[in-house]
């Protein structure tokens, strides 16, 4: 890793980089530089030389520790670390207009404050080029909210990395009624190539994954709470029985492969029999059912699987969890003979 403080002995600037020196912006420095890139991990704050000395040493230690553990359960060669790890030039906040004029793509990864982020598009905005693409990493501020902050908000998104940024593969981007087409192709496109799975949502709280698991982890400590199970059974339970599922079919997937009829009468049941407010089904959910657009068992669900295949459909699934409970070493042989 190289440090930067207005000038580079790297030549050319990267083309990416992360404001922000925290863990957020550290992993996303760890993937781009993983996938071989050239990344500027740029710190804002103006900081006496000792204070951006210790915030320089403890980012370079951190990326330096977390390539180590890749190299460590075999995903990067040991002789890769110190290579990758150069690939992060950090910049001070002297050679941050610099940094900022040169990358293609932003992101900012700041504290999750207005005031923090106002701040932090001030510079954005004062420094980086017309055609950049600038994106936050927020996980609590609409993308309409921080749209008024940029100077270009056709070219700005909400991207949401899950952590480890740098090991899980889906980014969140949330999108605005301002946002150009074209700019969320770039952004997929460039996301994509450094092996990044991007997925859409519109401005909504909670992004997708955010979202849903906030209620099946209440529902898990509510659970506790309540004696229903022990914190080991419930992590048991959602381990090898719902994550494994899950792991293998998406949710909404999931609905049509069960049936949307069996979460119509399950939702009923157990919002009378637990909470209503929790467990009643959204209006969605009772329209198809009425409509008798049940899933896979009438073609015809939340996807479409007309003209599918749909014995091979279901085999693939079988193929997916099965070698999910390989790699897990739950599947066993079938046993040779009779035992009883």
């Amino acid at each position: 890793m190289t440090a930067s403080s207005g000038s580079t002995a790297c030549g050319a600037r990267p083309r990416f980089a992360a404001v922000g020196a925290g863990r957020m912006g550290r992993g996303i420095a760890i993937a781009f530089a993983y996938a071989g890139h050239r990344i500027a991990l740029v710190d804002l704050r103006p900081r006496t030389h000792e204070a951006w000395a210790r915030l320089r040493d403890e980012a370079r230690a951190e990326i330096l520790a977390s390539l180590q553990g890749l190299a460590q359960l075999g995903t990067l060669r040991a002789e890769q670390v110190d290579a990758v790890a150069a690939r992060v030039e950090l910049v001070d906040a002297a050679g941050a207009p610099a940094a900022l004029a040169a990358a293609e793509l932003l992101f900012e990864g700041v504290p999750e404050t207005l005031e923090a982020k106002r701040e932090a598009f001030d510079w954005i905005n004062r420094h980086c080029r017309d055609e950049a693409i600038v994106t936050s990493t927020t996980s609590s501020l609409l993308v309409t909210q921080l749209a008024q902050l940029v100077r270009r908000p056709e070219r700005f998104l909400n991207m949401h990395w899950l952590n480890p940024a740098y090991v899980i593969p889906v980014v969140e981007l949330s999108t605005h009624p301002g946002l150009a087409p074209e700019v969320l192709a770039r952004t997929k496109a460039l996301m994509e190539g450094i092996g990044k799975l991007p997925v859409v949502c519109g401005p909504t709280p909670g992004y997708i994954v955010p979202r849903l698991q906030a209620l099946v982890m209440n529902e898990a400590a509510r659970m506790v709470e309540e004696g229903a199970a022990t914190a080991e059974e419930i992590d048991k339970a959602t381990r090898y029985g719902m994550g494994l599922r899950f792991a293998a079919i998406g949710v909404v997937e999931f609905i049509d492969f069960g049936g949307v009829d069996i979460l119509h009468h399950a939702s009923r049941e157990m919002a009378h029999s637990i909470d209503a407010a929790r467990y009643t089904a959204p209006p969605v959910v009772g329209r198809m059912f009425e409509q008798g657009h049940l899933g896979l068992k009438t073609a015809s669900g939340f996807h479409d699987y007309a003209g599918r295949d749909l014995a091979a459909y279901r085999r693939d699934v079988l193929a997916r969890v099965l070698g999910l409970l390989t790699h897990a070493g739950l599947w066993r042989p079938a046993a040779e003979g009779t035992i009883d």
